[in-house]
């Protein structure tokens, strides 16, 4: 049984009879069961040298994204805790209880904790310095990160770097942030963010076969630039659009521009799209994982405009489905994922001028699509579930017993 009263599943139940005594017990702590976490822990999971329970404080979060929990792909041990959750526009408070025991229960010797922001992480550390348990920060926020900068609110975030033991991280944005704020380089190590790699490509590779039958679908245009994300401002959804209306006339009657996703500027968004003609900005709503992976593949390129982002998972879920990428430089992932004229372009945030004309060089040269196609399927290879659960193991089994050889370990 998981420590949430459900029945482990039968592969979770034997791996976990099968650990050898000198395991590390291993909790990681973590908001909610993302689709994108799962596969990783999954991963994880069949470490030998690693008994993992993962604790959530919440099942999903409603109110921000519309992801489906696929609990029945879960192979680890795990609990969620009782939360309450209160949100006031950008603002939000989760308070849970049943931590304290919980950590009691497990008796870990080792806590990866998911961010600094929750009041369950301060009591997390609290538990781990109280029974001189190892305590790692898994944190993915950037210099460019829109949230950072109040005066209390850095003193806080010292405060508890100061008491961790150690750093794991997606890429080289959080890597240089924690190395600007005195973490020593030796104790951060890097935990790629990655997507189920595999499950996107496969689902790329069915959609061809039915491209007809998804497009009539979804009512998409022949050809379209694609933004995958909530449609809120700081998503840069402003620019894109109007990055779009600046391409030349000729051009948008050829080519469209999709948003794929919910939020509050939805309608916002459709109002002034109506005024681009020629054009053709379609809004298939919120889209699930099953029909990203089209989306992705039946697209032009992918662009993330973002004014401020720890990473963009939606540019690892578009590399594995072979598309270029268009990324704003304030992009956690921008860094590790996107190479200016390699596989993308990479421009100021803000800009619909520059956003403009990198869209355009793509639309415009089918070749150059090609091989900078070709070239994320390539980087993203190194983003793995597999890799991801190699840093986190080297985190939680510290120091690493040899040289790291993968991008789990090392920055780019």
């Amino acid at each position: 049984m998981g420590l949430s009263g459900l029945p482990m599943s039968p592969v979770a139940e034997a791996a976990s009879r099968g650990r050898s005594k000198m395991s590390r017990r291993l909790v990681i702590l973590t908001e909610i069961i993302s689709p994108y976490r799962i596969p990783v822990f999954n991963v994880l999971a069949q470490r030998a040298e690693l008994d993992l329970h993962v604790i959530f404080l919440a099942e999903t979060d409603e109110t921000l994204r519309q992801w489906r929990v696929y609990r029945n792909e879960i192979r680890f041990s795990h609990q969620v805790l009782p939360s309450w959750r209160w949100r006031a526009g950008k603002n939000s408070l989760l308070i849970n209880r049943g931590l304290w025991s919980a950590l009691n229960q497990v008796s870990p010797q080792v806590v990866i904790c998911g961010g600094y922001s929750y009041a369950a992480s301060w009591e997390a550390l609290l538990w781990a310095r109280r029974h001189k348990v190892e305590f790692v920060l898994w944190s993915e926020s950037n210099s460019q990160d829109a949230r950072r900068g109040r005066a209390w609110v850095e003193h806080l975030k010292a405060y508890f770097l100061r008491h961790c033991d150690r750093f794991v991280v997606p890429g080289k944005a959080s890597f240089d942030y924690l190395r600007s704020l005195g973490s020593p380089a030796a104790s951060i190590l890097t935990a790629p963010n990655a997507v189920d790699n595999r499950f996107f490509a496969t689902q790329a590779e069915a959609t061809r076969a039915r491209a007809t039958e998804f497009r009539e679908k979804l009512k998409l245009p022949l050809r379209f630039v694609l933004f995958v994300g909530r449609l809120v401002p700081e998503k840069g959804v402003f620019d894109l659009l109007e990055a779009y209306a600046k391409l030349e006339s000729g051009l948008r009657s050829e080519v469209g521009l999709v948003f794929a996703g919910d939020g509050v500027c939805r309608e916002e968004l459709a109002r002034r799209a109506k005024r681009i003609s020629p054009g053709d900005v379609c809004f298939p709503g919120f889209a699930q994982r099953e029909d990203l992976a089209g989306l992705y593949v039946l697209a032009e390129t992918l662009v993330l405009p973002t004014h401020t982002d720890t990473w963009g998972l939606v540019v690892n879920e578009a590399m594995a489905c072979g598309l270029p990428i268009i990324v704003s430089s304030v992009a956690g992932c921008s860094s590790d994922l996107v190479e200016d004229g390699w596989n993308g372009y990479v421009v100021p945030p803000r800009d619909a001028g520059r956003l403009s004309v990198a869209i355009d060089v793509l639309l415009r040269q089918p070749e150059l699509r090609r091989r900078m196609s070709a070239r994320s399927s390539e980087r993203i290879r190194d983003y793995s579930p597999e890799a991801c659960a190699d840093g986190l193991a080297a985190a939680a089994i510290f120091p690493p017993t040899s040289a790291p050889t993968s991008a789990a370990t090392r920055v780019r």
